[in-house]
């Protein structure tokens, strides 16, 4: 059975060329959404617009980098002249990298905040104007690495933190005005992000079972249909909640 839940909606997904983001633009296309998938990879963004081809909607690519206030300044509006109005923006892109807090430099501290934490920021203000329009709604991820001591990724785990609290202040501040916040944390989900982990070289390996699930990996299809329910009208009384997808990791 194909649902149509978003047949008609004005989605933005940033993180859309990979992994959680991919899934995520492609299922939302395939329940009848037209998406705008943003990206920093321009050619796997424009390949993954091609997969949405024979869907009941679409996804329109537009490269850009979260990072960036003036990028996204400029490919929110753009989002919005192309598609006259915007429903749901799905906060994906993300970076993860490992190593002992001791050895982390600040240039690395302050990338992984500006794209996950910063990015994350600037894509709900610039987008918040036109969701109070549409009493849209906002899914941010963040983590398990929100939830409980990661080892190894002291700057993604105080990024997802972040995106954790903020997403609860924006669901409080904007909750009469009829725009919803929620988040997911994601696991350890078969991504090239996690596909890139390493244990760093005399690193205790036994703390690796902290961060692993109870059976196989999670997948990026599961974490966008665990989206697509909560940015869904079906979940219309679902504000300020965080979702944890992860295998009993934490449980």
């Amino acid at each position: 059975m194909v649902l149509e839940r978003f047949d008609g909606k004005h989605v933005l997904v940033t993180g859309g060329a990979s992994g959680i983001g991919r899934s995520t633009a492609l299922r939302l296309a395939e329940e009848g959404a037209t998406v705008v998938a943003v990206d920093v990879n321009a050619e796997a963004l424009a390949s993954v617009a091609d997969e949405a081809a024979g869907l009941s909607g679409s996804i329109v690519a537009q490269p850009g980098d979260v990072s960036s206030e003036d990028g996204v300044q400029a490919f929110v509006s753009g989002a919005v002249d192309t598609l006259g109005s915007l429903d749901v923006v799905v906060n994906v892109a993300g970076v993860l990298s490992f190593g002992h807090s001791h050895e982390l430099s600040l240039d690395e501290w302050n990338r992984l905040i500006a794209i996950n934490l910063t990015g994350t920021f600037l894509m709900c203000r610039e987008s918040l104007p036109h969701l109070l329009a549409s009493k849209g709604n906002i899914v941010n991820i963040a983590s398990t690495a929100a939830h409980a001591g990661q080892p190894w990724a002291l700057a993604y785990s105080a990024s997802k933190g972040g995106v954790l609290a903020m997403t609860r202040e924006l669901a409080v501040e904007y909750a009469k005005a009829g725009v919803r916040c929620n988040s997911v944390s994601p696991g350890a989900i078969d991504t090239p992000i996690t596909a890139s982990f390493q244990v760093p070289e005399g690193a205790n390996a036994k703390l690796i079972n902290r961060v692993m699930p109870l059976g196989a990996f999670g997948t990026p299809e599961g974490i966008a249909a665990t989206i697509a329910y909560v940015a869904s009208d079906e979940a219309s009384h679902m504000n300020g909640a965080d979702i944890r997808v992860d295998g009993a990791t934490l449980s």
